[in-house]
């Protein structure tokens, strides 16, 4: 299931409040690997610990948010900073 088009034009960052975009596949791959590899930590300090189907990301690529069965999680505790996966 894909996130609605309509649902994404609206959506932004709850903290910065920067538009957010679907993660590309390569990148998405790139961070399970990195999930796969026990080396992710979400926003509040728990291990992701599943692979993303689907994820957005901010405008400025430092923050993913994982997208379940098609519904945006847009809570910062399971957002997932990008500079922990460093130059990816």
């Amino acid at each position: 299931m894909t996130i609605d088009r309509k649902l994404l034009e609206i959506l932004v960052c709850p903290v910065t409040k920067q538009p957010v975009s679907v993660l590309a596949a390569g990148k998405l791959e790139t961070l399970n690997l990195a999930i796969e590899g026990g080396s992710v930590l979400n926003h509040g300090g728990d291990q992701v610990t599943g692979p993303l189907r689907e994820a957005l990301i901010t405008k400025n690529g430092s923050t993913v948010y994982p997208v379940i069965d098609g519904i945006p999680v847009m809570l910062e505790g399971e957002s997932i900073d990008t500079v922990q996966l460093g130059d990816w």
